[in-house]
């Protein structure tokens, strides 16, 4: 059983670091694989220089790998030109531009912005605040208790009134796949555009922007097996030429005076400043990394690693599961009757695996479901049912610690 994948964790340094880890935290942020690491290194050791304006060897190299990356994120994401991509430092700041620049110049009182009922605060707060400040309402497809959303309640929420639907394709509490090619025609059916948030998908589905016919998607480097700070907008072409800097400084202008400035084209424009060079080159290189996988190979993988930790971990006692969802991928929630997440995840980690525990920035869904938090093993690559058996064994020894 998913014998495909088991000389992949070699790739991993960290592994080697620390042979006895049970890594179930991909979820928050992924392993990096040497690839990864070596981009780092070389671009720090050999090409260092700031990019764009520089006239020299060093200076041309970094841009050329800069740029590069770009185009690899292109590629990827099946976007139709590299001018589509705009580098930022994560998923959040992507949405946070998004709703700054693009919802915010459209947004009056008595408009409405419309999102799930199990978004990531990352995809709610810019939102409920860009609302409260406009005099919009902020309107909310609601869940099941299994963590479907309940989209017989979607035609009475989108209205001549609605200027985004904002939605995550995959929750990261949950694992729940949402229908995104459904949510994207009905709104689009209502002239309304929509932001994907595609965080926890992106490593594991290939995504064509041009086929969902989204008008953003955002996703985050370090979830892709790339390094931290650094992400990915993608926007339709006639969106991003619309839409005003989110930030201003240098190189994103075309010219300043003291009594005008105009700015640069996208996706210059919303890159102010000095920007992630190495993430971005890093993010390049994790790229690479990804498309050598078998697409195929990985649902199949995220799936076989989804069925084996619920079978197993169904056998414990008390153990219940949060979010049950018939289309979900290789996240699985928890609670313990009578435990408190918090402590389960601390003896965990001092069995060596580490889990993550809490509200997993999605409050929300908590309240919904009247739980204090859960306990969330989110399974990747380098996974094996080996990794579910420790923790599988671990979580029968609780009940004798805690008793």
């Amino acid at each position: 059983m998913m014998s495909h994948f088991a000389p992949i964790k070699h790739q991993f340094p960290l592994f080697q670091q620390h042979p006895q880890l049970v890594y179930l935290d991909s979820a928050a942020t992924t392993q990096k694989p040497q690839s990864v690491i070596d981009a780092l290194q070389q671009y720090y050791l050999h090409e260092n220089a700031n990019i764009h304006r520089g006239l020299y060897h060093l200076a041309a190299k970094a841009t050329e790998k800069y740029e590069g990356a770009r185009q690899k994120v292109q590629q990827f994401l099946h976007a139709p030109k590299a001018a589509d991509i705009v580098f930022t430092r994560g998923a959040t700041e992507a949405i946070n531009l998004v709703a700054q620049s693009f919802a915010a110049p459209r947004l009056q009182a008595g408009d409405n912005i419309l999102i799930t009922a199990m978004e990531h605060h990352a995809n709610l707060l810019p939102w409920q605040m860009l609302c409260k400040q406009k005099g919009a309402e902020l309107r909310v497809l609601p869940m099941d208790r299994q963590g479907q959303l309940q989209l017989e309640y979607l035609d009475k929420l989108l209205d001549e009134r609605t200027r985004l639907f904002a939605f995550v394709h995959i929750s990261n509490t949950l694992g729940t796949i949402n229908p995104i090619r459904e949510l994207i025609d009905s709104a689009h059916r209502r002239g309304v555009p929509v932001l994907v948030d595609g965080a926890q998908s992106a490593a594991h589905y290939e995504l064509d922007v041009q086929e969902l016919d989204c008008d953003f998607l955002v996703c985050s480097g370090h979830k892709l097996y790339g390094p931290t700070g650094i992400g990915v907008l993608y926007g339709k072409t006639a969106h991003l030429k619309s839409m005003p800097p989110y930030q201003y400084g240098g190189d994103m202008i075309r010219s300043v005076s003291f009594g005008e400035s105009s700015f640069a084209r996208p996706p210059q424009r919303f890159e102010a400043g000095t920007p992630n060079i190495a993430g971005a080159i890093g993010l390049g290189a994790a790229i690479d990394f990804l498309q050598q996988l078998d697409h195929k190979a990985v649902r199949t993988h995220f799936q076989q690693l989804l069925h084996y930790a619920r079978e197993q971990l169904s056998l414990i006692r008390g153990l219940q599961f949060i979010g049950t969802a018939a289309q979900q991928t290789a996240i699985v929630s928890f609670t313990i009757k009578d435990i408190h997440p918090h402590d389960i995840a601390t003896v965990l980690g001092e069995a060596g695996i580490a889990v993550r525990a809490g509200h997993h920035c999605t409050q929300p869904i908590m309240d919904f479901l009247n739980i204090p938090g859960t306990i969330r093993a989110s399974l990747s690559i380098y996974n094996s049912k080996e990794d579910i058996d420790r923790l599988t064994t671990a979580l029968q020894s609780l009940k004798s610690i805690f008793a």
